[in-house]
């Protein structure tokens, strides 16, 4: 039976559900029978425990290294730091990096994959390299633009895309030029270049079962609003939150219906606050018929993700790859990018550029790109329709014929 090795970086929420989808569709090309390990830590690894619970000898924890979180996404300087200090419960990242290749070493030799598949994880490249294993690295950045603030981390950059090279094939998550929103985040150097394969989107393939309609769905039909998503980890989410606070307290917000989705699975973040100032449950504003202005939601469901997008105005969001695609490419609707990271404002400038949405850094500016959108509208609707066309959205079905190649290869 084939062994197939996959390796989840487990910082963000994009790595996790791209590699899901991919290894839904891995199950439709690959004609032979395999086996699938997969390795991460954190809040992956427990997704991976309760989504596979008849799997948990094939589910690795591997104490891969990740940033050190801050109040805004990670923290540069504890990141700094930690290189050769122990901070925040983390051991120094020399030592992480030794302690982590070790643990991923002992399970290549003991399973001896047939292929790896890594998203994120660039330790996983260097020992399938030195194995002669075939790998596949699927990602969405290479080596990413900085800014001034940042530019001291260009020499790591270097190192990342070296490591990264190491994979037999790099996949992009995205459309082929002149249609990658991630370009500003590729930047690839010459000996890559063969390597590469623009493989398209991570989108969700399978078709949302239609149940009756929800409380929520009925309180929104027939409004306009616009859809302001919280999505990440917790620091990315916690900050992305604050900065929509943030703009909710300007006073041309006063009657901007919004929808926020906390991506938490808290069902006590739900809430439905009126133009009159109070707070209501989903169910008694829509028995009350109650003029909103705001609708906290901690989790949507596919259905209800489904119906906000179709009926939002516009999107606002803090630049994730995997959400721009969903909403321009997926749904046609412009976005307002709030950055978090360097790779954020990347994909939001690039979609400014082509007029699919507007980069926001300060909080007025989100108030003047809102009213921007409305105001032009159809020249961004025009402009979303040519983008969509030319939008790929079965990445996963791609990365999926080119691993079974690589097996087919190997027989």
């Amino acid at each position: 039976m084939l062994k197939i090795g996959e390796f989840i970086y487990p910082w963000g929420s994009g790595h996790y559900s791209r590699m899901m989808r991919l290894n839904d569709a891995l199950t439709d090309h690959v004609k032979d029978e395999f086996d699938v390990h997969y390795s991460s830590k954190d809040d992956v690894y427990e997704k991976l425990l309760k989504k596979f619970p008849d799997k948990k000898e094939k589910i690795h924890e591997i104490l891969m290294p990740t940033p050190i979180d801050g109040k805004f996404g990670p923290s540069v300087s504890k990141s700094l730091l930690n290189i050769l200090l122990p901070i925040a419960n983390n051991p120094s990242l020399i030592r992480q990096i030794v302690n982590y290749l070790r643990k991923e070493r002992q399970l290549y030799n003991k399973e001896k994959f047939d292929l790896v598949i890594n998203d994120g994880d660039m330790g996983s490249n260097i020992l399938a390299n030195n194995r002669n294993i075939p790998s596949l690295f699927v990602t969405n950045q290479f080596r990413p633009k900085l800014y001034n603030s940042r530019s001291y981390l260009y020499p790591s950059l270097i190192f990342i895309a070296k490591q990264i090279n190491k994979a037999s094939k790099i996949l992009v998550a995205d459309s082929p030029p002149p249609y990658t929103m991630c370009e500003y985040n590729l930047n690839f150097i010459k000996e890559s270049e063969e390597k590469v394969v623009y493989v398209g989107h991570f989108t969700n393939s399978k078709k949302i079962k239609n149940e009756s309609i929800t409380n929520l769905e009925k309180l929104v039909e027939n409004n306009e609003f616009g859809y302001w998503m919280r999505t990440g980890n917790k620091s990315t989410n916690d900050g992305t939150g604050e900065r929509y606070e943030e703009v909710f307290h300007q006073n041309e917000m006063k009657k901007e219906k919004r929808i926020i989705s906390h991506a938490r699975n808290e069902s006590s973040i739900d809430s439905v606050t009126g133009k009159d100032g109070k707070k209501y449950s989903i169910l008694d504003a829509l028995e009350k018929k109650i003029d909103w202005i705001q609708i906290d939601i901690g989790f949507l469901s596919e259905q209800e993700k489904d119906t906000i997008l179709n009926l939002c105005k516009y999107a606002v969001v803090n630049g994730s790859h995997t959400v721009m695609g969903e909403i321009m490419g997926g749904k046609s609707k412009p976005i307002i990018g709030i950055p978090i990271y360097d790779e954020h404002t990347n994909n939001i400038r690039w979609a400014e550029e082509k007029n699919l949405g507007i980069l926001a850094t300060k909080t007025k500016q989100v108030t003047q790109a809102i009213s921007k959108i409305k105001e032009n509208y159809d020249n961004f609707e025009d402009n979303l329709k040519e983008f969509s066309k030319e939008f790929v959205p079965n990445g996963a079905e791609n990365s999926a014929k080119i691993a079974a190649e690589i097996l087919e290869e190997k027989r």
